[in-house]
């Protein structure tokens, strides 16, 4: 048995939506494609970008998300567009969109995995159970990602799932999905694909936890927002505990001084988006009363995934691709250690293509500061 490369890489760093697409369609050519999935800057005019993508694979669906920095062919990327096509008959990929992310059901979510299901399994590429995983990309700026995600976690069943929150270049303004010919707002796209590769679901992060703890005294859930901390205004606390002037909060301090809860025996990021006028800090992740929350720092972000890639080469193979969502602020941290190079190099040894995201998803929880994602190893064939 021999095995073959079953995906094609694009990327163009033209910031000309039509020339963009029109170097993805060129790069993406010579074979039948099944899908292509991209990730975007936000930068693009996005309505421009929807219709020359459309005009440039109008027989082939597409599904893709705004970013927060791309992870290309050629390693990480700022400013550009980079894809993955999936070959027809190696590949059934089945997506769907959610316009109205607000009190998204069970039943609901029943009903979207049964047609995901049903139109992946007419194209009889490989039996569902055991050869499926499922995809979600949210727009990142929802605050509707816990729910959503609890829905389809327990409507997927044995059905491995992750993703990310697009991004917008981190102005927190505008993220977008791309379903259906269109980008959106507020919504999600689904994605299940089917396949006789071989692939892994997985996730690392690379925070070692402190002994400082904090628990959150009072909190807006629905609102992501902490407002007190160990009885404390939030920023003022979250500041004495790891050590830094309030004054002088920010992105790179939120990256390099992360907080989590822990869940059985793991660590969970819980990453600040902002510090508010009153004091109070807005998460990008759920955060409730009541919850311990434990003071982290970076380990060595290079051996944890280099450790990682290693231990999944054991598992499935050599992959032909990883699909890698990776937080924005641990990309932030990479460029404040002065590593991008060396991690670029690393991700792109490795053929991931990807995002920077607001947040990543694995089995139906909503994290942050990791890096998540599916590594698909070459298909069998007589």
């Amino acid at each position: 048995m021999s095995y073959s490369s079953s995906v094609t890489t694009a990327v163009s760093f033209s910031r000309s939506p039509e020339q963009a697409a029109a170097e993805l369609r060129e790069q993406l050519s010579g074979q039948a494609l099944e899908f292509v999935l991209f990730f975007c800057s936000a930068e693009y005019d996005l309505q421009a970008l929807a219709s020359a993508l459309n005009v440039e694979f109008c027989d082939t669906r597409l599904a893709g998300c705004t970013t927060a920095g791309e992870i290309t062919p050629q390693g990480y990327g700022q400013g550009c567009i980079t894809a993955i096509g999936f070959t027809a008959g190696r590949f059934a990929v089945a997506d769907i969109g959610v316009q109205k992310l607000d009190n998204f059901s069970l039943t609901e979510a029943q009903s979207l995995v049964e047609k995901l299901i049903h139109d992946c399994r007419r194209k009889e590429v490989a039996p569902i159970k055991g050869n499926s995983f499922a995809l979600t990309l949210f727009d990142g700026l929802s605050i509707q990602e816990e729910m959503v995600l609890m829905s389809l976690n327990a409507a997927l069943g044995s059905i491995p799932n992750f993703g990310g929150s697009a991004g917008d270049d981190v102005h927190l303004t505008n993220t977008h999905v791309f379903f259906d010919g269109q980008f959106y707002n507020d919504a999600a796209v689904v994605l299940m694909f089917n396949t006789a590769c071989d692939f892994e679901v997985f996730s690392t992060h690379h925070m070692l936890s402190r002994s400082e703890k904090l628990v959150v005294t009072a909190a807006d859930a629905e609102s992501r927002r902490v407002y007190e901390l160990n009885a404390e205004p939030a920023a003022v606390e979250y500041a004495r505990a790891i050590g830094v002037e309030l004054e002088d909060l920010n992105h790179e301090v939120f990256a390099l001084n992360p907080i989590a809860v822990k869940l059985g025996e793991e660590f969970y990021v819980r990453s600040i988006q902002q510090v508010n006028d009153d004091l109070s800090l807005t998460f990008y992740c759920a955060v409730e009363n009541g919850i311990v929350l434990t003071v982290m720092e970076p380990g060595p972000i290079i051996p944890n995934l280099n450790s990682e890639f290693k231990r999944i080469k054991r598992h499935i193979g050599e992959p032909q691709i990883v699909i890698g969502c990776d937080c924005f602020l641990r990309r932030l941290e990479i460029e404040l250690s002065g590593i991008k190079d060396d991690v670029s190099e690393m991700l792109k040894a490795n053929r991931v293509i990807g995002f920077n995201t607001y947040g990543e998803q694995t089995e139906g929880m909503h994290i942050n500061q990791t890096f998540t994602g599916v590594a698909i190893a070459r298909c069998p064939h007589e």
